[in-house]
């Protein structure tokens, strides 16, 4: 059973601060209920962990229920495949743990997604290779099924209808996606550097579609060549399938590149710089629209960190991301009159084409020293759109800065106020009970990810938002 940090049944509400002539649209009030440890875990060091798959969810709501995986590390394995999938349930009592894979070995987490009434869905991605002692290897993608009120019952495997056979390995970078109000499921798995392989589950349960997602073209490189995208946020509404990744190559660009290796001592240096967004009016139809880039970094070696998407009901997409504007390592050399920057970046696409773009929170050297980090959208019953962020550095007096944060995106206004949770344990990452993997909209905001300060432990939270 998990340990319990905090559990608050009466709490009081934090408030944004109303400014003069604010409607009480604008005004946000929330309320931590629950704070706790879900489960422990042991560092596999093979380049993964419990938040590796950051642009989906390990985490879904189901009525009054709550599903967390987790990743266990095999003892007697070596890495990369070492690791096992786990399912954790919270009810009235807590965490407890309901199923761990019994035979399998992989390298990343996995996924959850669900689709009405109650089915819990979780992508899986382990190897083929037998021999435990073997660094990496062919795998073999599949969906694990089960109703949510027989948890820990063996599940169904519908494995997933591919176009051809794609050489699936250890190194996924997966995405998967489910819309509650259609029924859809889509699962994206990266294949090298050249392109994303893609799998439809429609409605009525069938693999009714697959095919390629072709990465951009890189043509301004020194070595023009695919921009791979990682780590993307994808959302399915009808037949709609909307994707938004960042960059992760080599570093294209030869001066940069040796003066790292100089730095480093490695021959290689992966670039996070370039957010790209694309979309298929009807993935039967294995179309998709040509790729925008939303955001780049690319002049000051920067870096971008994906935080969220969501197609909300007018089908207005909106996007959530970081950005960092310099690697300091760089700029005496190439660029010393660049200052370095963070922000919270926001944007909104109407059909292909981005029409806000903002500037969400900013912390620039001589300057504001509030840094933000990854944030995710939170969707309240009435379709109001939410920002859910960690903020950490000093404030303008110069006191020290940990904390989560809320705040309401009003379309092409001006966000709302800003209102701290007052998490007592902030959470410096985390997934969220996401529409993107089916979960319905809800004043109950659900979180896991590590706490700030927290060794190996991923923790759960619950605040109420009205």
């Amino acid at each position: 059973m998990a340990t319990v940090l905090a559990a608050l049944s009466s709490a009081v509400f934090a408030q944004a601060p109303r400014s003069p002539g604010a409607s009480a649209r604008s005004e946000l009030r929330v309320a931590v209920e629950v704070e706790e440890d879900v489960y422990r875990y042991t560092p596999a060091n093979n380049g993964a962990g419990p938040m590796w798959c950051s642009g989906s969810t390990c985490l879904v709501r189901i009525g009054d229920d709550i599903f967390a995986s987790g990743l266990d590390t095999i003892a007697d394995a070596k890495p990369l495949n070492n690791c096992r999938w786990t399912i954790h349930k919270r009810d009235p009592n807590g965490w407890t743990l309901q199923q761990a894979d019994p035979v399998g070995r992989t390298r990343e987490p996995c996924p959850l997604a669900t689709l009405a009434p109650d089915m819990l869905l979780l992508s899986a991605n382990p190897t083929l290779v037998i021999d435990r002692t073997v660094h990496a290897g062919p795998a073999r993608p599949e969906i694990l099924q089960w109703s949510a009120r027989a948890i820990d019952k063996p599940p169904q495997k519908p494995l997933p209808q591919w176009q051809g056979q794609p050489p699936f390995s250890e190194h996924s970078y997966r995405s998967f996606a489910a819309d509650s109000s259609g029924g859809g499921l889509v699962l994206f798995q990266n294949i090298g550097y050249t392109h994303a392989e893609w799998a439809w589950r429609d409605g009525d349960g069938r693999w009714a579609s697959a095919g390629r997602l072709v990465w951009p073209w890189g043509a301004e490189y020194d070595k023009p060549q695919p921009i791979r995208l990682c780590y993307p946020n994808v959302a399915v509404r009808g037949r709609e399938v909307h994707f938004c990744g960042v960059s992760d190559i080599v570093e294209p660009y030869e001066k940069w590149r040796a003066h790292k290796q100089k730095l480093t001592g490695r021959q290689w240096d992966y670039e996070f710089r370039r957010l790209f967004y694309t979309w298929s009016r009807d993935i039967r139809t294995g179309k998709f629209e040509p790729w925008v880039e939303v955001a780049s970094r690319d002049k000051t070696c920067g870096w971008i960190t994906p935080g969220d998407l969501h197609v909300s009901a007018d089908g207005v997409v909106h996007l959530l991301w970081t950005e960092r504007a310099i690697d300091t390592r760089l700029r005496k050399d190439f660029f010393p009159d660049q200052k370095q920057a963070y922000a919270l970046c926001y944007a909104r696409l109407r059909e292909g084409k981005v029409v806000t773009r903002r500037e969400l929170l900013r912390a620039e050297e001589g300057g504001p020293a509030e840094i933000p980090e990854r944030g995710r959208f939170h969707v309240l019953p009435d379709g109001r759109l939410l920002a859910f962020f960690y903020v950490r550095g000093h404030d303008p007096a110069g006191k020290s800065v940990s904390e989560n944060r809320l705040i309401e995106l009003t379309g092409d206004g001006p966000p709302g106020p800003a209102v701290r949770v007052p998490l007592k344990y902030p959470m410096s990452d985390c997934f969220t009970a996401t529409p993107r993997a089916g979960c319905q909209p809800s004043n109950l905001l659900d979180l896991l990810g590590p706490r700030v300060g927290s060794n190996n432990t991923i923790s759960y939270a619950r605040v109420r938002v009205k």
